[in-house]
């Protein structure tokens, strides 16, 4: 009778992996999508009179923020299944969109509800295609 028996590595499991290297695209995606977060941020705020310091300093920090979260969420993504995968993007779109609408000056109820109902459609966008996508 023929078995088969796997054999340990001498470093362990991840002995011949070798380390992720970040593309371009990686770096540039997120950065292109926090300084266009940013920039309407402050556009927001601005609400059509002259540019302060506190404008810039949102701009910069939202669309630093949104970067970094985009970023990580791009690292960790392939470690995901589909639904909580689906579940992490459709959450940063809510979060992104309701902070967006809540410079607007309007209501709580109203930026949480436009966070939710984007959110909820961008979760189910996502889940069709990491399902559909399937290998």
């Amino acid at each position: 009778m023929v078995t088969h028996a796997a054999m340990p590595g001498r470093k362990g499991a991840r002995a011949h992996a070798r380390p992720r290297r970040h593309t371009p695209l990686a770096w540039a995606l997120p950065l292109v999508l926090g300084v266009i977060y940013g920039f309407y941020a402050a556009f927001i705020r601005r609400d059509g009179g002259p540019s302060t310091g506190g404008q810039v300093a949102l701009g910069l920090i939202s669309g630093a923020a949104l970067a970094a979260l985009c970023f990580a969420l791009g690292r960790v993504q392939r470690s995901l299944s589909h639904g909580p995968r689906a579940v992490a993007y459709g959450a940063l779109t809510a979060c992104a969109i309701g902070f967006l609408v809540s410079l607007t000056d309007t209501s709580v109820l109203r930026s949480t509800a436009l966070g939710l109902a984007v959110g909820v459609g961008v979760f189910l966008a996502t889940f069709y295609f990491f399902y559909a996508r399937e290998p």
